[in-house]
């Protein structure tokens, strides 16, 4: 399973900006965990935003109302719209699928820089 992000760049204070997590076919990605996460410069990688394969939704409440996660299980496709931007969501962004039994797994894409300016 490949994972391949997208979107990122630099924005200024309340842009916006939305990424984009291709999984690469044969992924089970329909029945997977989508997340999205984010790690700043100096600080530990944290959740942004996670969807379920029931369509549940959680978010870090640093971004609960700017953020919305979404998916296109035709297309394998994760997308995180992130509106009112502010300096502190600047971080590498990753996309992480975690896929149930019986085909267990928990992968990776590369990840993505978001610079947000004042």
């Amino acid at each position: 399973v490949q994972l391949q992000a997208s979107g990122g760049g630099l924005v200024q204070a309340g842009g916006s900006l939305r990424l984009s997590c291709v999984a690469s076919p044969g992924t089970k990605f329909s029945i997977s965990a989508v997340t999205w996460y984010r790690q700043a410069p100096g600080k530990q990688r944290e959740l942004v935003a996670t969807l379920t394969r029931s369509a549940t939704t959680n978010y870090a409440d640093s971004v609960k109302g700017r953020f919305t996660i979404s998916r296109n299980n035709a297309k394998n496709t994760v997308l995180l719209q992130m509106d009112s931007l502010e300096p502190e969501d600047t971080a590498v962004y990753y996309c992480n699928l975690v896929t149930p039994s019986p085909w267990p797994g928990d992968y990776w894409g590369q990840g993505t820089q978001v610079t947000v300016s004042s």
